[in-house]
């Protein structure tokens, strides 16, 4: 079984698929609809995009958008049906992998659960071209495994001291115990574009002095009363209003990020859970499988 998965993450790698996980220290920086608009404005430029709500026990990407979930992520992990089978169409024909909330066990995944998860990955039959993963809030383990399955990690930022804190406080863990040293900056929900740069200087003076990672600011997202109009009615502001400032800030970052390149080595990507949990304690998941 471990050999069998780990022919399906190198057929799956061979797809030449783009992972970014996005994240953020705090809840309320916007993370999700960063996803989801960046996802919409990817989809219009072409690609085939597929969003994994990954906040695994508060799901709310489907709410968001408005869509009607019958079966979802924690469906798949009790073998219940495949990962094709639960993902939902949303606009543009975004894909979209829906998970559960109010759920403490989706939240606390054991180590079968977490090889069930990759299991259900490596036999994913759907096309695509990039994986955006909308991660939880905070430090927990599942935020850094998917940040470390990543090929980019995408830090939402707003300019409130307890986001820019909290996004160091999860840059720290990365990058000295986790292996994760790149970071691409998304300062979200700023006045102008000077307020955003400033956002990034304050985290950057930090960064630079006390750890070893590097940060490179990829877009300022404006404050946009838009962004909240479109969230009322369960739209996304790229759809529900495509001129307006925000929107074309999420267009700007959607066409930046099909210029970031896709790593030949391992190293990132879904592989990571391989290499780490499977392979590593090869005799442990044998004994547990």
């Amino acid at each position: 079984m471990i050999s069998d998965q780990a022919s399906g993450l190198r057929r799956y790698k061979n797809n030449r698929v783009k992972v970014v996980a996005i994240t953020g220290g705090k809840g309320g920086v916007g993370k999700t609809n960063v996803t989801l608009n960046m996802a919409v404005s990817l989809a219009q430029l072409g690609k085939r995009v597929l969003v994994l709500d990954a906040d695994l026990g508060l799901a709310n990407v489907d709410v968001l958008l408005g869509l009607r979930v019958t079966k979802n992520l924690s469906h798949v992990l009790t073998g219940e049906c495949t990962l094709d089978e639960v993902i939902v169409e949303g606009p543009e024909g975004i894909m979209i992998v829906p998970a559960t909330s109010g759920t403490q066990s989706m939240v606390e995944l054991t180590d079968v659960e977490h090889a069930g998860l990759i299991q259900a990955f490596s036999s994913l039959q759907t096309p695509i071209d990039m994986l955006l993963i909308d991660t939880a809030a905070g430090i927990s383990n599942m935020v850094v495994s998917f940040a470390q399955a990543a090929q980019d990690v995408l830090m939402v930022v707003c300019d409130e001291p307890t986001s820019i804190t909290d996004a160091y406080a999860l840059i720290k863990i990365l990058s000295k115990q986790n292996g994760v040293y790149r970071f691409k900056i998304v300062a979200n929900m700023v006045r102008s574009l000077r307020e955003g740069q400033d956002l990034f200087t304050k985290l950057t003076r930090v960064t630079d002095r006390f750890l070893d990672a590097s940060l490179e600011l990829v877009a300022c997202i404006p404050f946009d009363a838009n962004v909240r109009q479109a969230v009322k009615k369960q739209r996304l502001v790229v759809d529900a209003f495509p001129k307006t400032p925000a929107s074309l800030a999420f267009k700007a970052l959607a066409n930046r990020a099909c210029d970031w390149p896709i790593p030949h080595q391992p190293g990132g990507h879904l592989e990571f859970f391989i290499e780490k949990l499977l392979l590593n304690d090869t005799d442990e998941i044998r004994e547990l499988l």
